[in-house]
């Protein structure tokens, strides 16, 4: 059961549960794979530019590997989820909420 006070989440993939996890050393991987300078960087990667495929497959490889699931990124982007392209991109949102937390509006502070 995936604990999302750790930043865990579980998700099926090819029919079997797997718990995913971005840890520390998951993140560093991500900061390299997507060539971010810090955390802050690769957050932001994530929240304004769009994700394609294969960059889909890499945070869930990431994920995997942080929950103790040694796949490669060619094992990761040959798995099938419900929901294909959709459900890929429901994991990976889930995924980094858990991580950095959901996502807030901001709220105004200016008098109406």
């Amino acid at each position: 059961m995936a604990n999302r006070h750790r930043g865990e989440i579980n998700a099926i993939l090819d029919g079997s549960e797997w718990t995913l996890c971005l840890t520390l050393g998951a993140l560093a991987e991500l900061e390299d794979a997507f060539a971010a300078s810090d955390m802050g960087a690769l957050l932001k990667r994530f929240s304004t530019s769009p994700l394609s495929a294969r960059d889909a497959a890499k945070i869930i490889a990431a994920g995997l590997k942080g929950g103790g699931n040694n796949l490669s990124l060619e094992e990761v982007a040959q798995m099938q989820v419900e929901g294909g392209a959709a459900g890929f991109a429901h994991i990976v949102s889930q995924l980094l909420a858990a991580t950095f937390g959901e996502s807030k509006p901001e709220q105004s502070t200016a008098n109406p």
